[in-house]
């Protein structure tokens, strides 16, 4: 499966963003995904995953309350709703599919790394 994640932008404190992450082929809906970011000068971190039915997530516990990642496997979309936004939140933001089964927040447990989106978040 390849990936293309999109919807990056600037946005202010406060704001809002939509990540999408569109996958290619006929296996997505059979994945696990995930949701990981790299800020300038900082290690690749996990935000959030979930199951390939939807029926749990994780979050980091920085994002907790703030970003809910869902799924529409008709469409081989992954989604990362993102609300509140901090500057620590300013990121190349990329989705991953996970590696075997169940939810992990090691980034290694995940492959097909798509491009990633720059989310910039203003103060």
């Amino acid at each position: 499966v390849q990936l293309q994640a999109c919807g990056g932008g600037l946005v202010h404190v406060g704001g809002s963003l939509r990540l999408s992450c569109a996958a290619s082929g006929q296996l997505f809906s059979s994945y696990d995904m995930g949701w990981f970011r790299q800020a300038p000068g900082k290690e690749r971190e996990f935000v959030a995953a979930i199951t390939w039915s939807a029926g749990s997530t994780r979050y980091a516990d920085s994002v907790k309350g703030r970003f809910t990642i869902s799924r529409d496997n008709a469409k081989n979309t992954l989604y990362l709703q993102m609300n509140s936004l901090e500057p620590e939140d300013t990121a190349v933001y990329y989705c991953a599919r996970k590696k075997g089964v169940g939810l992990s927040t090691v980034g290694r447990d995940y492959g097909n790394w798509g491009q990633g989106t720059l989310v910039t978040v203003s103060s």
